[in-house]
C-alpha cells in the first residue's frame, strides 16, 4: 500500500520485475537488484531476503524450511 506498510499487491507476481508495483516505495537496493520474479527467485527471497538482495528493507527474516517455501510459492 502507498504508506510503505504493508508490501505491495502479488497478483501477477510470477514473471514480474521486482520493484514494479506503482505507488508501493521500494527499498533502493531492491529496485537496483533488477531481479524478475519466477519461482526459484522467489524460494530464494523466502528463504532470506536480506542475503538475495542486501540492503532491502523487508522486516521478514525469513523461512528456513524448504518443504514450507515450496509450500507456499
Amino acid at each position: 500500500n502507498e504508506d510503505g506498510k504493508v508490501g505491495p499487491h502479488l497478483a501477477g507476481l510470477i514473471g514480474r520485475d521486482a520493484a514494479a508495483v506503482r505507488g508501493f516505495q521500494y527499498s533502493s537496493a531492491l529496485v537496483a537488484s533488477g531481479l524478475k520474479w519466477d519461482e526459484a527467485t522467489l524460494d530464494r527471497w523466502i528463504q532470506q531476503p536480506s542475503a538475495l538482495v542486501p540492503g532491502t528493507t523487508m522486516v521478514f527474516a525469513g523461512m528456513q524450511n524448504a518443504e514450507d517455501r515450496r509450500q507456499l510459492v
